[in-house]
């Protein structure tokens, strides 16, 4: 059996883990919580450059009415993200096969740390603290593709979050998308696959009918 791809390179915190929770916790209610990571993504897939992360978090937070103790809770349990329930067994799987990485909107050492949370090795994670630079924008994407070897068009990036699409997508990379939560795609284009779980992607990856 050879696999479609060569390599598969993940959106960290919303494709394989669940952060949301971990910020509707901190935020004290789901609504709230919500509002709030909507804020940061569109801050940080709008930054470009990196700033710091916990301060665009901050800022995310200020705007929408998030008290700041809320922010010093998120990173204060970020030791207590849990991976989507399929994300272990997927990973087991796809580690078999092919090289596995995740590139994050975060700071070296919170992705470091979300990154030992999913328990199955990843030969490559990219922050965007070490890329100089937030997704979509092409450094991140490109520092993970030169760190794992691979051919973009060989290389399959699950997105979580609807912003990783066309940044994926702009330096070559197929996208598949874990849209666990729903989330409207608007006008940004389609990616090859738009799933709820990732329960089909080993498949996909494999090439198994």
């Amino acid at each position: 059996m050879k696999p479609r791809y060569d390599a598969v390179l993940f959106d960290l915190l919303t494709a394989l883990l669940d952060s949301w929770s971990l910020w509707n916790a901190a935020a004290g209610s789901a609504e709230l919580g919500a509002r709030w990571r909507q804020r940061y993504l569109e801050l940080t897939y709008g930054a470009g450059e990196y700033r710091p992360y916990e301060a665009v978090v901050a800022e995310a937070a200020q705007q929408e009415g998030v008290g700041q103790a809320a922010v010093q809770m998120l990173v204060n349990t970020w030791d207590e993200l849990q991976p989507w329930p399929d994300a272990p067994e997927t990973l087991g799987r796809l580690g078999q096969h092919v090289r596995l990485g995740a590139v994050t909107n975060c700071s070296e050492d919170l992705g470091h740390r979300a990154a030992r949370l999913l328990r199955t090795p990843l030969q490559v994670v990219v922050t965007s603290e070490r890329a100089g630079a937030y997704k979509p924008r092409p450094e991140p994407y490109r520092l993970a593709l030169d760190e794992l070897g691979t051919d973009p068009a060989r290389t399959l990036f699950v997105a979580g979050s609807k912003f990783d699409i066309a940044g994926a997508a702009g330096v070559g990379m197929p996208v598949w998308w874990h849209n666990r939560i729903g989330m409207d795609r608007g006008d940004l284009p389609a990616p090859i696959s738009e799933q709820r779980t990732l329960a089909p992607l080993a498949n996909e990856v494999l090439g198994v009918a």
